[in-house]
């Protein structure tokens, strides 16, 4: 081939200011972008080798070579894949691989940080400028009869081509680093780029550094390859010792024999992985090696609770392994990473767009050769192929889930906690999901037991079933514990006929009615998570048979003595002297003999009103205020315990002058057992506490 000088088939004077400002954000991607194309280069050549249209030498051994020479400001990316020939060179570097720089730079001028370009492939080779004022290739096509072929611009629009010298089939790039980017010459710096973007690339890549000190180890002579180079035999005569034998005699006994080793050059090893874990199924993966790839990958410590392994081949190519890391914190303030790659080749460090909402915790890889790679990220958002990868993660799971569940059923209830917030929030999210795990979301009753919600409605049959047959006027009828919510309501009502499921938000704040519940033998869940409220009230909306309530929206039946109904006229007069005291004409009063009669009063809120105000509350700390949020507060109501002395006390001296002390004070401890005091309240708690003590003292 003659000498050949010639301009680039651009659409611009100058290309590789462009290249510069706008290919990528990183400048260190050009080591991703040039040692993937090595790779593609040796994964030609061996297909072509598979396909019988060239024959590779018997001791071939693919790899890719990065040398490094910081005295000469160089950096040579070597491959021993199939080449180029000079038409090839012309086709695939001398005409840029897109439409033209003025259409590039239109189209990107505008893009932000977080819409950033995922992948220019095609545009690969080009990344070298933006750290070089220098490139030239040298290569040799695998083709009989091809001709090395040199090839060098300096950053301008013009290039030279000739004939050149290389011998192997291959390429090799020389990058002549500009001042500003003389680290990436570095050893170190070098290392981290590679193992950044290169880590599990499917050929072997080498890092040496040029004119180095040669470096050696010792091996035995059996485990010489025949690639090795030995330097020399190191012998090591055989030991002896002068010892006494057992008839006391000496003796020159030999203590270590005769050994020889062998000094040779250090044999290389390549910086990546090959065979990266995602790529081999499941069954041939050990638990160790998961949590070992974890770690190696994400540099945590902490080892994840689970992980699924991602396998499949239709009707889209996805392989990953997606990881449920220990956590200590509120959904809110969680991020994983999922780390996106693309035939083994690192794109993109955290890929949020392939990822459903709700899962968002998770640390993981997601290989994906299918998945567009030439849109930006706001694009990949509105993909239909996006979609469906989402949901087939969303599937897996699921199935995931699922099977602990079922098979694996002490587990799952270990992690159960760490993720019970994510999973209701998927269920929020996504309906199909939602369908999926339905039965198998577990709830932790009062004795730390975990049911689903199956075995949560059996327990209670049964519970209802053993409490119809301790008593004959107990009816029968599974609401008949909500009922008595009606009895604030108008005639008109139609009754509620759903099962309740109690639930609690706060075991400790919520002690009183805890005690008071397990005293009959009835339980309740506990829900102390900000998205419970959303997610039972999905639950509701989903299931027509029951209802949730929290432990002190209501005394139930149960609570109560039997055929112990109070007379209208008491509780008109405890309700009179309670309301005079307490000035609060919103409150309701009733008055009950309950079971325990330790208690002297009880609040409770309808379920209703109490999650309006905590709709209204979260509303408020999002940012949507300018509403009264007391317009919303539960309906409270003050059951008086008719069997207590002191309500007794009240009823029968209601005239007394301490009895609007007593009447306040049994509101706060009713309001205590409930919710905190606000300030004010407190402060006047503490006070009258204080009063009634004195009295006591006179």
């Amino acid at each position: 081939m003659s000498n050949r000088h010639g301009s680039l088939s651009i659409n611009s004077d100058n290309i590789f200011p462009i290249i510069k400002k706008w290919l990528y954000s990183d400048h260190d991607i050009f080591y991703r972008e040039l040692i993937s194309n090595g790779c593609d280069a040796i994964t030609k050549l061996k297909k072509l080798d598979m396909m019988g249209e060239y024959s590779l030498p018997d001791d071939y051994e693919a790899k890719i070579r990065v040398v490094l020479n910081p005295e000469e400001k160089t950096l040579k990316f070597i491959d021993n894949g199939l080449g180029m020939t000079a038409d090839e060179v012309e086709e695939y570097i001398n005409q840029i691989a897109f439409s033209g720089a003025t259409d590039f730079l239109e189209k990107y001028k505008d893009k932000a940080n977080e819409d950033q370009i995922i992948g220019h492939f095609g545009l690969g080779f080009y990344s070298a400028f933006m750290v070089a004022d220098e490139v030239h290739i040298d290569t040799l096509s695998y083709k009989d009869g091809a001709t090395a072929v040199h090839w060098e611009c300096d950053g301008g629009t013009e290039f030279d081509m000739n004939d050149g010298t290389k011998e192997g089939v291959g390429t090799e790039i020389t990058l002549f680093l500009n001042e500003d980017c003389l680290e990436f010459a570095n050893e170190y710096r070098a290392r981290e780029v590679i193992e950044k973007y290169c880590s599990f690339m499917p050929v072997p890549i080498y890092l040496t550094k040029a004119n180095a000190e040669p470096q050696y180890e010792t091996i035995q002579p059996e485990d010489k390859l025949d690639t090795d180079t030995v330097i020399e035999t190191i012998v090591e005569e055989a030991k002896t010792e002068e010892k006494e034998n057992e008839n006391g005699e000496k003796e020159v006994v030999e203590v270590s024999p005769r050994t020889e080793k062998l000094k040779i050059l250090k044999r290389p090893v390549p910086l990546n992985d090959t065979n990266p874990l995602w790529t081999k199924t499941p069954s041939e993966c050990t638990d160790e090696e998961y949590k070992a790839f974890y770690r190696k990958v994400f540099m945590d410590y902490k080892e994840p609770l689970f992980w699924i392994h991602l396998n499949m081949d239709y009707p889209f190519n996805l392989k990953g392994i997606l990881y449920f890391p220990k956590i200590n914190t509120e959904y809110d303030s969680i991020e994983g990473t999922i780390k996106l790659y693309n035939n083994q080749v690192f794109i993109a460090d955290n890929i949020k767009e392939v990822i459903p909402e709700f899962l968002m915790l998770l640390k993981g890889v997601i290989d994906c050769p299918d998945l567009p790679l030439n849109v930006s990220r706001s694009a990949l958002q509105n993909d239909g192929f996006v979609k469906k990868i989402s949901d087939y993660i969303s599937k897996k799971v699921a199935d995931k889930l699922i099977g602990m569940c079922k098979t694996e059923k002490e587990s799952y209830e270990k992690y159960w906690d760490d993720i019970s917030p994510f999973i209701k929030f998927g269920c929020l999210k996504d309906t199909k999901f939602c369908d999926k795990m339905n039965d198998y979301i577990l709830f932790k009753n009062l004795d730390d037991k975990y049911l689903t919600l199956p075995e949560l409605l059996k327990e209670d049959e049964k519970a209802d079933e053993n409490t119809e047959g301790s008593t004959e006027d107990t009816a029968s009828d599974n609401a008949s514990d909500a009922d008595k919510t009606a009895d604030t309501a108008s005639d008109s009502e139609e009754k509620d006929e759903r099962k309740p499921i109690y639930y609690v938000t706060d075991p400790v704040q919520q002690g009183q009615y805890i005690k008071m519940f397990k005293e009959q033998g009835m339980d309740a869940v506990i829900l102390n998570h900000n998205i419970d409220t959303s997610f039972i009230s999905q639950l509701e909306q989903r299931n027509e048979k029951f209802k949730f309530m929290r432990i002190d929206a209501d005394l139930t039946d149960s609570l109560k003595e039997e055929n112990a109904e109070e007379t209208k006229e008491t509780e008109e007069t405890l309700s009179k002297v309670f309301k005079d005291t307490l000035k609060n004409d919103k409150l309701t009063i009733k008055a009950a003999k309950l079971k325990n009669a330790d208690i002297a009063s009880v609040i409770t809120l309808s379920e209703e009103g109490r999650r309006m105000q905590d709709m209204m509350k979260m509303y408020a700390m999002n940012g949507m205020g300018g509403m009264d949020t007391s317009m919303f507060a539960a309906d409270q109501t003050l059951t008086l315990n008719t069997s207590h002395p002191l309500v007794q006390y009240i009823l029968n001296h209601k005239d007394s002058e301490h009895v609007p002390m007593f009447c306040q004070q049994l509101y706060d401890l009713a309001v205590l057992s409930n919710q905190p005091l606000s300030v004010d309240a407190m402060t006047k708690f503490i006070q009258r506490s204080n009063d009634i003590m004195m009295l006591l003292a006179k």
